[in-house]
């Protein structure tokens, strides 16, 4: 992690816990609504049902975000964060500021994309 600064670490550290924690915030308000609805007609109940699934994808995602900051954070504590997982080189400091938990540097992120 010599391309990164002990500062610019933890700038990205606290980012990754104010992240994860905003996450988990919104998934405790999310799992606190009702699942069912009760009454209405038809449209009100497919209505509620589609806000329903919108809710599970969210959480599902947020879930799948939460697991890669705590991947991050780990190689944080391991002294390998901010290294591309699939060239070795190291990832820029401004992309991992704007993605903290980028595993591959922007050239590999193309042609990863590209491949998909």
């Amino acid at each position: 992690m010599e391309h990164l600064t002990k500062e610019q670490i933890e700038e990205l550290k606290e980012t990754l816990l104010k992240w994860k924690e905003q996450l988990l915030q919104e998934s405790h308000d999310s799992i606190g609504e009702p699942l069912s609805y009760e009454g209405g007609d038809e449209i009100d109940r497919a209505d509620t049902e589609a806000g329903r699934l919108v809710m599970l994808r969210n959480l599902d995602r947020d879930r799948k975000v939460l697991k890669r900051i705590e991947m991050t954070l780990q190689k944080i504590e391991y002294g390998t964060y901010g290294v591309c997982e699939m060239c070795g080189e190291p990832i820029p400091y401004p992309r991992l500021k704007a993605r903290p938990i980028a595993k591959l540097c922007i050239k590999c992120k193309e042609m990863e994309e590209e491949n998909e």
